[in-house]
């Protein structure tokens, strides 16, 4: 075991080493080509120097499908938004309604493609003519989750879907778990609505707290198992009370502060915060109302 390697990457970098020889990579590179996957690797122009902030944990390359321009737009352009598979109607609300003010606000939003909280975050930005990217766990060709297969084309067609395991690799609990730390990492803040204590989600959001990124949840009523993650998160001081994209944009002014110009692929210094936007609907909704009888 290599010092400082945790389970889940020691599990990653075994999978790499476990392959055939050079021969089939290249023939792997050469197929995905001509189903029109594209590879990144680090001397490339548009490799997302954000990922450098891994250190060895960095994969040695990207498999995309879609537009891979949007990796070198600058670090406080991308939002990460994670959450609950198993969501509830107002989790998806909240998901949507931040996914759609953040596209409409030029930001692109970042999101794992699962059922829930990252589907809803998914359509609300498509729906509003926005940028969105799709982290996978799996070959950028097999969609998954299958029923979200759909959706997932029609991110690669109009955003972009990236992975760092080739083409037919199939889901795998290490690889989700694997795939947070790039989530994470794309994004100058990523933001939790509803996650259970033992989530990917939380491990997105401990991640990010990690490397330095800006850390937001969304609260919800203390009835639900699904606000449990985000209290949680608030509670030990990892994140900051997100009800609106009004806190967003301040955790991305606030992270931008003293270096205005870092990129995910390129330095712009000359990126503004966009000004503050009213509270949408659901910061009056009747969950976060709930008194709570002590």
């Amino acid at each position: 075991m290599v010092p400082g390697l945790s389970t889940v990457d020691a599990q990653v970098w075994r999978a790499q080493f476990e392959r055939s020889d050079a021969r089939t990579l290249a023939q792997h590179i050469v197929e995905a080509e001509r189903a029109g996957i594209g590879t990144l690797i680090p001397d490339d122009k548009e490799w997302p120097s954000a990922l450098d902030d891994l250190g060895d944990r960095r994969p040695y390359v990207l498999w995309t499908r879609g537009t891979t321009s949007f990796l070198m737009r600058p670090l406080g352009d991308l939002v990460t938004i994670t959450g609950a598979r198993a969501a509830t109607s107002y989790g998806e609300h909240v998901a949507g309604q931040l996914a759609s003010d953040l596209a409409n606000a030029e930001r692109i939003v970042v999101t794992g493609g699962t059922y829930g909280i990252e589907g809803a975050a998914h359509r609300a930005a498509l729906a509003s003519g926005g940028d969105t990217i799709a982290v996978m766990a799996n070959g950028v060709d097999r969609p998954y989750p299958m029923g979200h297969r759909e959706l997932l084309e029609r991110v690669a067609d109009l955003g972009l879907m990236v992975s760092e395991v080739p083409p037919g690799a199939v889901p795998t609990r290490h690889r989700f778990l694997a795939r947070a730390r790039l989530m994470a990492t794309f994004s100058a803040v990523t933001v939790v609505v509803e996650a259970g204590v033992r989530s990917g989600s939380m491990t997105v959001a401990r991640r990010a707290h990690e490397l330095g990124r800006a850390v937001g949840a969304v609260p919800g009523p203390v009835t639900s198992a699904t606000s449990a993650g985000p209290h949680l998160l608030l509670q030990d001081g990892l994140a900051r009370l997100v009800t609106g994209t009004g806190d967003i944009e301040s955790l991305v002014a606030h992270k931008n502060g003293p270096d205005p110009g870092q990129a995910i692929g390129r330095r712009d210094s000359q990126r503004q915060p966009t000004a503050d936007r009213s509270r949408p609907a659901y910061r009056d909704t009747a969950c976060l109302a709930t008194p709570v009888v002590l």
